[in-house]
């Protein structure tokens, strides 16, 4: 009996044809998915591109890079806030007191930071602790995290030990904390920000020097940083892939993994570019996207994140799986605390002071907006981290467009909140799609 010869041509089309068809079934999966209201960041991408194109032939300013680098650090402070709301959102919760959460974290650092000198209560209580001098940034910022983490802790307690909706218990919070931002203020009206190392947060740019060990090289930190963060990302997409192979699982093909790799490449390029041309990669922008991956990862590859989702899709099941419902929660109105702190501590930054003021106007409405133009689901279960950046370049866009178009801060106002409408729409008929597709 001959047995069958297989040559390596033959061999080379087995495989083409065996990856040609991964390929297509990857592309007929994600077609359905659309067809099903699956639409991703489809709907958030055409946005951008609309904003773009309208802002950009009103004014000609729109897309320069110092307009570029100026929205980066606008944004920052309510992507950070609005990472933490994405967590509460995807329980199918809400945290309205993020706005002064925010602020009490600002004007806790800006205090410890000046010391018990001129400050009426609460230099008096500081100095009865004994701190009779200025504190430093990291005790600072570790403190404020810590009070914050701990006002988090304590309405997740309520909410979940009582049994109140969020809204209200949050809402009690909003309340609560405005009016301890106005005590500890007090009289004073404006902290100003007196650490460098704050400041520079929000108004650092890298340099397009490396200074190591007292020589300087012709280096630019913003390059180094692009290409860290492309490395970083290729080795994830191909560590996945082969550790779904290994598995046997069906994995994403290959030309999409490199397509993936030389998108983030050509982005992540064409940012630091533009950047260069003004000032600099912005710090912040850095600060930013370094808490994107982290809690991109913790959503979306750690047993914290799998709860999360299964506790917002259904509370019921996820407490008959054995899931501990209470904990997760509670830990998921902490998280949004201390990222509201963080946002806080940055938009202190970008003005380099704190005064009776922060944490009000549009910060609370804008902050939970984010994540929901974004993409992120109202009810629970469905929703990106990526999506508190995608809504807060749409926000932070369109308010830097109709400020240079010298617009009012009312027609601000109801475009900003068009823009929300239709996005919980796309989010309604999506869910309706998904629910009569048996995909949720």
């Amino acid at each position: 009996m001959s047995e069958t010869q297989i040559t390596p041509s033959t061999d080379n089309s087995i495989l083409k044809e065996a990856q040609s068809q991964s390929l297509g079934n990857y592309v007929s999966g994600y077609l359905k998915r659309l067809r099903s209201g699956d639409l991703g960041s489809l709907p958030i991408i055409f946005g951008l591109l609309v904003i773009t194109i309208i802002f950009q032939s009103l004014n000609e300013n729109f897309l320069t890079p110092r307009n570029f680098v100026n929205l980066i650090v606008q944004m920052a402070g309510i992507t950070v806030i609005a990472i933490g709301v994405v967590f509460v959102l995807l329980l199918g919760e809400i945290d309205l007191s993020i706005g002064y959460v925010s602020a009490v974290a600002a004007v806790m650092v800006a205090l410890l930071l000046r010391g018990p000198t001129g400050i009426s209560g609460v230099g008096r209580l500081m100095e009865r602790m004994g701190f009779e001098e200025p504190w430093s940034w990291w005790a600072a910022m570790a403190m404020a995290l810590l009070l914050v983490a701990l006002i988090g802790m304590v309405q997740g307690l309520i909410i979940t030990r009582f049994q109140l909706p969020s809204f209200v218990v949050t809402l009690a919070g909003l309340l609560v904390w405005n009016g301890v931002v106005l005590i500890l203020i007090g009289a004073g009206g404006t902290v100003i920000i007196q650490d460098q190392i704050i400041v520079n947060i929000a108004n650092y740019f890298l340099p397009r020097e490396l200074a190591i060990f007292g020589a300087t090289l012709p280096v630019n930190v913003g390059w180094l940083v692009g290409a860290v963060i492309v490395i970083i990302f290729a080795a994830g997409r191909i560590s996945r892939w082969l550790s779904r192979r290994n598995r046997g699982v069906s994995s994403t093909p290959v030309v999409i993994i490199v397509l993936q790799i030389a998108l983030v490449t050509l982005v992540t390029g064409a940012i630091i570019y533009v950047c260069n041309l003004d000032r600099g990669v912005p710090l912040v922008g850095v600060v930013m996207l370094i808490l994107l991956t982290f809690f991109s990862f913790l959503a979306s590859r750690t047993r914290f994140g799998r709860y999360v989702y299964a506790i917002g899709g259904n509370m019921e099941a996820a407490r008959r799986a054995g899931i501990n419902v209470t904990r997760i929660r509670i830990t998921v109105f902490m998280l949004s605390s201390v990222m509201a702190g963080m946002g806080g501590i940055v938009l202190a930054s970008r003005l380099r002071s704190v005064d009776t003021a922060a944490g009000g106007g549009d910060l609370l409405l804008i902050s939970i907006a984010a994540p929901v133009i974004g993409g992120t689901s109202l009810f629970g279960g469905h929703g990106r981290v990526l999506s508190a950046l995608l809504g807060a370049l749409v926000i932070a866009g369109v308010n830097n467009g109709m400020g240079l178009l010298g617009l009012s801060a009312g027609v601000k106002f109801v475009v900003t909140g068009l823009v929300l409408l239709s996005a919980v729409l796309v989010d309604a008929i999506s869910r309706r799609g998904r629910t009569q597709s048996g995909i949720a």
